[in-house]
């Protein structure tokens, strides 16, 4: 069974598509926010992998189909943002700002965590990306010299956990203003998160989708400046 399922073409995607199939009936049956389609899938997948013993090279080979649909997945976040478009002309400085400040959070925390923790200049560049979407992370850990597989799992773990508490956080501090709440999950938590703008409303969704692409502009930027600083 093992040597079949290493040599299968599709054994990665079938595997991936199921759990997440199950991520979203559990969220949808159960309602609980820690019960987020992707970490589901995620630990579904791991525990599967584990079980059948299957390495993490045949794994991926099946499954780097679903891989290709990143990129024109995030291209599509633009269309809520066009179908709000008169909200971004209205806001603009607003945005701008917004963006800005969460770009620079993200990059001064990772700062702050590496002198605290006393994190190597490696480890410190893999994680410099960890608040923008993969398909811009991947490429800005690579050039940075960081390891770009942990930078993934950085990136993951952030959406998810994103995605999980952003209402709650919002909620919390009574940020209302559908503007700043989308601007906020988008430049914290990148496209995972975004899905969860979009469950909020589509002022939260447009607002999210923007940050996410700005946001990932700025931090190609902001990352290359604060590679220096430790």
């Amino acid at each position: 069974m093992r040597e079949f399922l290493c040599g299968s073409a599709y054994f990665g995607l079938v595997l991936t598509i199921i759990a997440y199939g199950v991520g979203v009936l559990l969220k949808k049956k159960l309602k609980y926010g820690v019960l987020n389609p992707l970490l589901i899938s995620i630990i579904l997948v791991i525990a599967a992998v584990q079980a059948l013993g299957v390495d993490y090279e045949s794994f991926y080979s099946s499954a780097k189909y679903l891989s290709y649909l990143l990129t024109p997945a995030t291209v599509c976040l633009a269309i809520p943002l066009y179908q709000q478009l008169y909200i971004l002309k209205e806001h603009f400085l607003a945005v701008v700002l917004g963006i800005v400040s969460g770009v620079f959070a993200s990059l001064g925390s990772v700062l702050g965590l590496a002198i605290l923790f006393q994190l190597n200049h490696t480890h410190y560049v893999t994680l410099l990306p960890k608040s923008i979407t993969t398909a811009i992370g991947m490429g800005v850990s690579e050039e940075l010299g960081g390891v770009t597989t942990i930078t993934v799992a950085a990136i993951l773990v952030t959406g998810v956990v994103g995605n999980v508490i952003a209402e709650t956080v919002c909620r919390l501090f009574r940020i209302k203003e559908p503007v700043a709440v989308g601007l906020a999950i988008g430049a914290s938590s990148h496209a995972i998160g975004t899905s969860k703008a979009m469950e909020l409303g589509e002022i939260q969704g447009a607002m999210s989708s923007l940050s996410i692409a700005v946001s990932g502009l700025l931090t190609v930027v902001g990352a290359s400046v604060f590679t220096n600083f430790w």
